[in-house]
């Protein structure tokens, strides 16, 4: 499917010209999945805010909490599967992966709460829909959707090189001509 996007895109721009180059690199099966688990997770959010708000009226603090709760563990286990294809389940991999994208997830949430003020102080106060501060809401909202993917492409689910080649025990030892003289 997604190739048949980047063969309907290609026909509408030349694959070497400047938007050609621009859709080889973006229109890929990684970034298209991570924009669709992206969509999923929050619907998740959405729906479970919505379905503990409806039973628990008032207590928008806990339902969100809960709800961002259940939106990132939802988030990790498609990124790790579907997006990064993270085929690893041993525990300490697992643990280091788990933990780190919580870490990410925490700091660009933190990002998400206080950049747009300082967007808005340092002059982004747009309006868009009627709606204060929604250029900022938006600027900051696709910084954190790109660092989300960063962190966890380059960082969280980093693919691994190949296996270290061993040194030979003759390749290891060295020769006369590395040696220092002794004073």
């Amino acid at each position: 499917m997604i190739e048949k996007l980047r063969n309907l895109l290609f026909r509408i721009f030349k694959k070497d010209g400047f938007i050609g180059k621009i859709i080889d690199k973006v229109v890929t099966r990684e970034i298209i999945t991570y924009l669709f688990f992206g969509v999923c997770t929050t619907a998740v959010n959405f729906v479970i805010y919505t379905l503990l708000i409806r039973n628990m009226p008032g207590r928008v603090t806990l339902c969100n909490s809960v709800a961002w709760v259940a939106a990132i563990l939802f988030a990790f286990v498609t990124n790790k599967i579907f997006v990064f294809e993270s085929r690893s389940f041993a525990p300490g991999v697992l643990i280091k992966e788990f933990f780190t994208f919580v870490a990410a997830r925490i700091l660009t949430g933190l990002m998400e709460m206080f950049l747009p003020t300082l967007l808005i102080k340092a002059g982004l106060d747009m309006r868009i829909f009627n709606v204060e501060g929604m250029a900022a809401k938006i600027a900051v909202g696709v910084v954190i959707i790109v660092l989300n993917y960063i962190f966890s492409k380059l960082i969280i689910f980093r693919k691994k090189s190949g296996p270290v080649e061993e040194i030979t025990s003759e390749e290891s030892e060295e020769s006369p001509e590395d040696e220092t003289p002794e004073q």
